[in-house]
């Protein structure tokens, strides 16, 4: 398993020191999320408007294809207020280029829980990323995205509801 686990690495490494372009930038967005019940709630559940802000790294592979790694803040749960969570996000996605305007990404999410001393969410949770972006000048660009949660955010010590954060992001932002 190690040598496995080190074998990927160095091929990461090799791929991406050996690619054509690096580049950086700063992305801001606002969210439409909330959070899917099993089994369904008996309160009310209302979908929650936030913000999310961070920054990136574009690793270019080839001319049509680049990883893109983020770390960004983001407000999501649900709108009442012991259903709010913000967390800390690293999406990796993997990038397509559909021409000279358009890139679609898909790929995973860790998320790390902005700290609160009591509350019923989990501290890390995973999700899947994927979206679309349009560049509008060789810097600037608009996205959408969709996060599906694929872990449980609920503490299952604490209760027996499960819960998925969903989330819409639109975003904007400035390659450097």
């Amino acid at each position: 398993m190690k040598s496995l686990l080190l074998t990927l690495l160095f091929v990461t490494v090799t791929t991406l020191s050996f690619s054509q372009e690096v580049s950086y930038g700063i992305r801001g967005g606002l969210n439409i999320s909330n959070l899917d019940f099993d089994p369904d709630p008996t309160f009310s559940n209302q979908h929650r408007n936030g913000f999310a802000f961070g920054g990136f790294v574009d690793y270019g592979v080839t001319e049509q294809f680049s990883i893109q790694l983020e770390v960004q803040y983001s407000g999501e749960g649900a709108k009442a207020d012991e259903l709010r969570a913000d967390y800390i996000q690293m999406p990796i996605m993997a990038r397509f280029s559909l021409g000279e305007k358009f890139t679609v990404g898909i790929g995973p999410m860790v998320s790390l829980k902005s700290w609160e001393e009591q509350d019923v969410f989990s501290t890390f949770t995973f999700s899947g990323v994927g979206g679309v972006e349009y560049m509008i000048t060789d810097e600037l660009f608009i996205d959408a995205r969709l996060h599906y949660g694929l872990s449980n955010i609920l503490d299952k010590d604490l209760t027996n509801l499960e819960a998925q954060n969903t989330t819409i992001q639109f975003g904007f932002g400035i390659r450097i």
